[in-house]
């Protein structure tokens, strides 16, 4: 009786590790890539909250704020994340408050961001001289 050769997995082991480490690899870039987004929204919103109250110092103007807002974004991401920073004052209930707004890209692929751009504000209440 003639025998039939056996299928055997010899190879299997080498192409699951191949679909596995592919899969896992993907998994891991997308959790770096969300880790430096928030990194990046994080810190543009703490360097506006940083900027307002700068700028809501008595002895202070609004120009302040926004150079300092500026200077702590370059620093920390880069300077594409610091080219539109807006600051107003506005009075709420009777108190200013100083609002410094940033539009910075929304990173997608590293540093790299579609068109689209968050919102990003910080706000400190005003000091006045008057007591």
């Amino acid at each position: 009786m003639p025998t039939r050769s056996r299928r055997t997995d010899s190879g299997a082991a080498v192409a699951e590790f191949v679909l596995v480490g592919a899969l896992l690899s993907l998994v891991f870039a997308s959790v770096l890539q969300l880790g430096l987004a928030l990194h990046v929204r994080n810190t543009v919103t703490d360097s506006a909250v940083a900027g307002a109250r700068q700028a809501a110092l008595a002895d202070q103007r609004p120009v302040d704020g926004r150079d300092l807002t500026r200077e702590l974004i370059t620093v920390s991401v880069g300077p594409a994340y610091a080219e539109q920073i807006d600051v107003r004052e506005e009075t709420v209930g009777g108190v200013t408050v100083v609002t410094v707004t940033v539009t910075t890209p929304v990173p997608v692929f590293g540093l790299v961001g579609p068109q689209e751009a968050w919102n990003l504000s910080g706000r400190a209440i005003a000091e006045d001289l008057v007591g």
